[in-house]
């Protein structure tokens, strides 16, 4: 079945290549129409696994990342429409440059190709994916997780009836329509005509990918993310950040799952810091020097440090200044998202260039790294690597380049 899919991606993908800008944006327009008109059916389906997931006690930071109502299917399809208002980078030449013997150089941006995605939960993922492949022109494969598959072929055939309505062949969207791990494992394997792998969930399913699939891979988002406290923070500002950063949802890998704090100002900050975690049914796991100035906290284990929790936990440890906190950073973060709080610039200038991630903020929550967030209509998934893309992901980083080359008869001696 996966071949079969894939050889019908790769042929659409020759065909979604060549469409002009007018014609993505087009479709983008009507998924979105569709999408919203089509509402009811979509919570239906995704209800069946609402349920499914409830009565095998999945716990509720992970819900919040599968139930969709009406307005998470509103900003599925206002995803939709932002990803159509932006440029397409599709034809575009990104430098020119002419050799000493006559010779023109260009670079132009081009499509991958075939992308296959590999996800779990989040059933907006099929949305954002597929509308910001078909603006980047790359046919896409879609292979979400069980606890999902119901919503995932709802919006897929919704996706895919609009786009060919559009004129965009349909095999541009395909969403495997099967929960066996096998297809999953074979579509790793394709490389003839697979041209990227993106795995977006958990620690296992990432390693998992990386460690079976022959197809490139471009790894994304865990996201053990941290926020330094410095001692010349706004106090009460950065207790509203953390606050944010760790409840708003804590379910998703751009929320913080460890607080550093400069012990020059921890004994002021932390009492009420930990009590307002608390008040907001946030677990809080802490060093020795944590326990011993604020109450309730629970000790922190070697293994917590270097873990993403994915629920209303936190682990908190006091650290003597900047180099202790960049260092412990570096050593357990996974390259996504971490924040200082300080009013001086180089102090902020300092962990902005040394802290080894893919986004770093100052003075702001970490919950800001989001394709949405950045202006780039929507995000794929949110790349921890270092190779071609790194963050958000949108359209632009979709792309690959190739170059041409004008001549006027030129031949190498």
């Amino acid at each position: 079945m996966m071949e079969e899919l894939a050889k019908k991606a790769k042929a659409a993908s020759f065909e979604l290549a060549r469409l002009k800008t007018e014609a993505k944006n087009r479709a983008l327009l009507g998924m979105a129409d569709a999408l919203e008109e089509n509402s009811e059916r979509i919570i239906r389906a995704n209800r069946i696994d609402a349920d499914a997931s409830r009565a095998r006690g999945v716990r509720p930071a992970l819900m919040d990342r599968l139930v969709l109502d009406k307005a998470r299917i509103g900003k599925m399809s206002q995803c939709l429409r932002e990803v159509a208002e932006l440029p397409d980078p599709v034809g575009e030449i990104i430098k020119t440059w002419t050799r000493p013997n006559g010779l023109i150089i260009n670079q132009l941006r081009v499509p991958f190709g075939v992308v296959g995605m590999i996800y779990e939960s989040r059933p907006e993922v099929t949305s954002d994916a597929s509308g910001i492949c078909l603006k980047s022109g790359n046919a896409v494969i879609l292979k979400g997780g069980s606890d999902a598959i119901n919503s995932n072929v709802a919006i897929g055939e919704v996706l895919r009836r609009a786009a060919g309505q559009a004129g965009v062949p349909e095999d541009a969207i395909q969403v495997v329509p099967t929960t066996d791990r096998g297809a999953a494992l074979e579509l790793m394997k394709l490389r003839e005509y697979v041209d990227v792998l993106i795995p977006r969930g958990g620690a296992d399913l990432i390693r998992t990918v990386v460690e079976n699939a022959r197809v490139p891979v471009i790894e994304t988002g865990l996201g053990n993310c941290h926020i330094y406290v410095e001692e010349d923070a706004d106090l009460e500002n950065a207790m509203d950040i953390v606050l944010n950063a760790k409840c708003q949802r804590p379910g998703t890998c751009n929320a913080v799952e460890k607080l550093l704090v400069h012990e020059k100002i921890a004994t002021k900050f932390l009492p009420t810091m930990v009590e307002r975690l608390r008040a907001n049914k946030v677990e809080v796991r802490g060093d020795e020097r944590t326990r011993g100035i604020a109450g309730g906290v629970v000790p922190a284990t070697e293994e917590d440090w270097g873990k993403e929790y994915l629920d209303l936990i936190i682990g908190v440890k006091v650290v003597t200044g900047l180099d202790e906190a960049i260092a412990h950073v570096n050593r357990y973060g996974t390259k996504n998202s971490e924040s200082i709080l300080t009013s001086n610039f180089q102090k902020a200038l300092r962990f902005i260039y040394e802290v080894d991630s893919a986004a770093v903020y100052w003075n702001a929550s970490t919950r800001f790294t989001d394709g949405n967030q950045y202006g780039l209509g929507a995000e794929i998934g949110i790349s921890t690597q270092k190779l071609h893309a790194r963050g958000p992901m949108s359209v632009q980083q979709l792309t690959t380049t190739k170059y041409f080359v004008l001549g006027q008869g030129q031949v190498r001696e």
